[in-house]
């Protein structure tokens, strides 16, 4: 009967499992207290809207689920940052999310190991902040949540034979201009094998809400991703957003967005409701990924979501 239930639920080793879900307990614990003491203010998750983060890397689009509601088209939350920007526009200074997030991701990223449909990550936004503010608070946050699953999940660390090493220095800091011309395309493959400790990656150009410098020569873009050491791959995404409506506008019809479909959001930037601000999104799974040690995102879920795959439950 018990192994019947293991299949269906996709688990291999119920004890293993029993020491990821402690582990992921002592981390979400962590970073609750972690933002409690640094004043920030909790908001529920937002699970349907008009309009959602379109999620866009390069020339790729992740087209978001939708539902029809008392005769609107809703879509399924894919990040709250457009909705974290509103709250920041009014007046909240240091704001948090635990929010789930649904991303119909196609089947060929299971491969990746690192990709689920549905996920919850960490989403934060403090205002008037700017990348670096966001680079010291997140690097405080992460050895926060490392020393207390070290000290309050020993023997669950034992049991998983995981050995979290240790983190001396503060994370590099490189672009991603200078990895494509070292590595190539291919530089997310090459260079988080390269570090003991996560790495900031910055300059991507891909979201309109990103805040463009065009100061400097060329474009560059406040913005980010995180990758864990050893080869555990992304650990969150985030930058510096964009509050002026000229601005987003002009970035909407470089990204080829219709403008058309974020109106309320728009409108509430053409009235000045926005506010300089920057914030990321950490993802939950991927951080319990690390932490426990295991290669596959899936198998630190209890109820797998990985793309591709049948739900059994």
């Amino acid at each position: 009967m018990l192994s019947d239930i293991n299949y269906t639920l996709n688990i291999k080793d119920i004890k293993s499992m029993k020491a990821i879900l402690k582990i992921q307990s002592v981390a979400l614990k962590a970073i609750h207290d972690f933002f409690e003491e640094e004043n920030f203010i909790q908001l529920l998750p937002v699970m349907l809207s008009r309009y959602t983060d379109p999620l866009l890397d390069g020339d790729k689009k992740l087209e978001p689920a939708e539902i029809n509601y008392n005769g609107q088209k809703l879509k399924l939350t894919q990040s709250m940052i457009l909705q974290k920007q509103v709250a920041i526009g009014l007046g909240i200074e240091r704001l948090f999310v635990v929010s789930p997030n649904i991303r119909l991701e196609l089947p060929e990223l299971a491969k990746s190991q690192n990709h689920c449909f549905e996920f919850t990550q960490i989403d934060f936004e403090i205002a008037n902040a700017q990348l670096n503010d966001i680079f010291k608070f997140v690097e405080r946050l992460l050895r926060r949540v490392r020393i207390d699953v070290i000290s309050k999940a020993e023997n669950e660390l034992k049991t998983l034979n995981r050995d979290l090493g240790e983190w001396n220095e503060s994370f590099p800091i490189l672009t991603s201009h200078d990895l494509i011309v070292e590595y190539g395309e291919s530089w997310k493959e090459e260079t988080k094998l390269d570090y003991t400790t996560p790495i900031w990656i910055v300059c991507h150009d891909r979201n309109f809400y990103d805040r463009v410098d065009r100061s400097t020569k060329g474009m560059h873009i406040e913005n980010f991703d995180l990758y864990y050491p050893e080869g555990f791959g992304g650990a969150m995404s985030g930058g510096e957003r964009e509050f002026n409506y000229q601005n987003l506008l002009y970035r909407m019809k470089e990204k080829e967005i219709n403008r058309f479909e974020f109106s309320e959001y728009l409108l509430i930037a053409e009235k000045n409701g926005l506010r300089p601000s920057a914030g990321g999104g950490l993802g939950v799974e991927r951080l319990v990924r690390y932490l426990s040690g295991f290669r596959d995102i899936g198998d630190v879920q209890l109820f797998k979501r990985i793309p591709g795959n049948t739900i059994k439950l």
